[in-house]
């Protein structure tokens, strides 16, 4: 079973704040999980918080408004919506980013859910410093994407087909068992992608310069890597490998053509077929149809 006894809900009492608790609930609900939402109150910039003068007892004041205020928003904050499962509701104060991540650390938490802010070419566009800063530092898998502010009602919300991109190495293992479990808690289909070439220069040289005998070597030796990972998961999955090097877009493609339900990724890679920077994860975040978490 997919060890998920504790989930993380950051809210900022937006849209895309509800709609991430719509998925947080499905989770919550289907794992038996704990739910803890966690806001935190950012304490006022200078010149309130200056030095001197008035400044620091009126940056006090200020801090208390608003602290008093984020809790009462907090308390009722989808209380009947959630009521049932009694989630637990933690206030913080300071810089949202670190603080989520020690909370989740300390706290032991199994998963992360909070939205992205819409697309973007730049991360701080598309994630927002706080989701980019999670994603970046979170020891837990993170589950985010743009459009969950739009998220399905509760009963709506279905996992028919995971994708796991992975590239093929025996240390992207965990990320295939991570997708594996989850796929067997809903009786999902997996689907198993995997870039066999790196960059789109390294794609167009090949399209020019290699014959198709090349290209179905490179393909045939990765789809054989995958199929040893997936044996000592073990687990039956659909594999596709891709040939192209725009992997947010193929990566993207894919979930559309499949009807994926969420896309599950490793952190810290550049483009699927290997060693990912967290750059990579960030676009494929942006062209996903569906949720993705970063495992």
């Amino acid at each position: 079973m997919l060890p998920v006894s504790r989930i993380l809900l950051p809210v900022a009492f937006s849209d895309r704040c509800r709609g991430a608790a719509q998925y947080a609930e499905v989770l919550a609900r289907h794992f038996h999980a704990e739910l803890t939402m966690l806001h935190v109150t950012v304490p006022p910039h200078p010149p309130y918080g200056g030095v001197g003068g008035t400044a620091p007892a009126l940056a006090a004041g200020l801090l208390a408004e608003r602290r008093a205020d984020d809790k009462e928003r907090l308390d009722a904050f989808l209380w009947e919506e959630l009521r049932a499962l009694g989630v637990h509701r933690v206030s913080l104060e300071g810089d949202p980013a670190p603080l989520i991540v020690q909370y989740a650390r300390e706290n032991k938490m199994d998963m992360i859910v909070m939205p992205t802010h819409g697309y973007g070419p730049f991360r701080e566009f598309l994630l927002g410093s706080v989701t980019a800063k999670v994603l970046h530092d979170a020891q837990c898998p993170v589950w985010t994407g743009p459009h969950l502010e739009t998220a399905p009602l509760r009963d709506a919300i279905a996992f028919k087909t995971v994708l796991c991109g992975i590239g093929a190495e025996h240390w992207q293992q965990s990320i295939l068992s991570w997708a594996a479990g989850f796929a067997a808690e809903f009786g999902a289909q997996l689907v198993v992608y995997h870039a066999a070439l790196s960059s789109p220069l390294t794609a167009k040289l090949t399209d020019h310069y290699f014959d198709p005998v090349y290209r179905a070597q490179v393909a045939d030796e990765a789809r054989a890597r995958i199929e040893g990972m997936l044996r000592v998961v073990p687990a039956q999955a659909e594999i596709r490998i891709d040939m192209r090097g725009d992997v947010p877009a193929a990566l993207g493609e894919a979930a559309a053509n499949c009807r994926a339900g969420l896309v599950v990724i490793g952190r810290g890679m550049a483009h699927v077929g290997g060693r990912l920077k967290t750059g990579g994860v960030y676009a494929i975040i942006r062209e996903s149809p569906c949720p993705v978490v970063s495992v």
